[in-house]
């Protein structure tokens, strides 16, 4: 185990569509861009931010492997802890978010529901549930 590795500090997530889904980031999200060139875009959460990475600059950072095409499916999920799901997802469908699914009480605990953002990544609202 290397003790390191347990700060989570950027998550890079690939798109085909820089503009669109930086909007999405900002609009949805409420995020502040806080660096961008003309190839990526960075939002920041709380403690966490997000690189936006145009997919064609991202085989260079994680040659050998290759980047997974939008259409192979979900390339990840994100969940996000929220107080109340319905009055979260309420919120995004107000924002012209489809869901994928939920939200639903889950066996484990939680009431989740996901979406996706322009780029195909798969998010993830979880409310914990009285009781877990």
């Amino acid at each position: 185990m290397i003790k390191a590795l347990n700060n989570i500090e950027v998550i890079t997530l690939f798109t085909e569509d820089l503009p669109v889904t930086k909007k999405f980031y900002q609009d949805v999200f409420g995020l502040e861009v806080v660096f961008e060139d003309e190839v990526s875009a960075v939002v920041k959460l709380q403690s966490l931010m997000i690189n936006l990475l145009q997919v064609s600059e991202a085989d260079e950072l994680i040659e050998p492997a290759r980047v997974a095409g939008r259409d192979g499916g979900s390339r990840l999920l994100l969940t996000i802890l929220v107080e109340d799901a319905n009055a979260v997802c309420a919120e995004l469908e107000r924002h012209g978010v489809k869901l994928l699914n939920g939200p639903i009480d889950r066996p484990w605990g939680r009431r989740t529901a996901a979406f996706a953002d322009p780029a195909g990544n798969v998010w993830e609202v979880a409310q914990e549930l009285p009781g877990t």
